[in-house]
């Protein structure tokens, strides 16, 4: 069994790992994002006037709905569920929650098991937080990829009409 100093360490190291899975699910939120922004922009941008427009075109509609889905999973992702914790000493959310002598009174006041305890119910925490990041991260990934087919099919109907192409297969 392990020392109450070497469980302290390895609960302060598990919660370290964990916190630092973060940044790594953020740095992706955000390049998708940078996708989706750039693959309406494109849409945009070549969007024909008004009396070019052919029915066929529309199959845009169904690229943006899946772009909008994907931007919907990655604020659910930014934006995670975050109670729970109501005792802790660690969590920001509980600690802003008390005064200020309060929370200095209750955690000097803490024994050493109180506080491996409460580090180990923040790993626990944290780890369904970014379980719920990556989960819709994924999901906003794979809307974006099935937007992928109706998007340049869409770009390369509206590039067409608006150069004038004659080829069969966009014209």
């Amino acid at each position: 069994m392990l020392s109450s100093e070497r469980k302290l360490d390895a609960s302060k190291f598990t919660l370290n790992l964990v916190l630092s899975f973060f940044s790594r699910v953020e740095t992706k939120i955000s390049v998708v994002l940078a996708i989706n922004t750039a693959m309406l922009a494109v849409l945009t941008a070549n969007l024909p006037s008004p009396e070019q427009f052919q029915i066929r075109m529309s199959i845009g509609i169904l690229a943006g709905l899946l772009i909008a889905r994907s931007y919907w999973y990655l604020f659910r992702a930014s934006f995670p569920i975050l109670e729970g914790g109501s005792t802790s000493l660690i969590y920001f959310r509980e600690i802003a929650q008390r005064k200020e002598n309060v929370f200095l009174s209750e955690f000097s006041e803490q024994t050493e098991e109180d506080q491996i305890n409460d580090i180990l119910r923040q790993v626990y925490r944290n780890s369904e937080i970014l379980t719920q990041k990556f989960d819709y991260l994924k999901k906003a990934f794979v809307a974006m990829l099935w937007a992928i087919v109706p998007w340049v099919t869409t770009l390369a109907f509206f590039v067409a009409r608006n150069s004038g192409t004659t080829h069969q297969l966009v014209k």
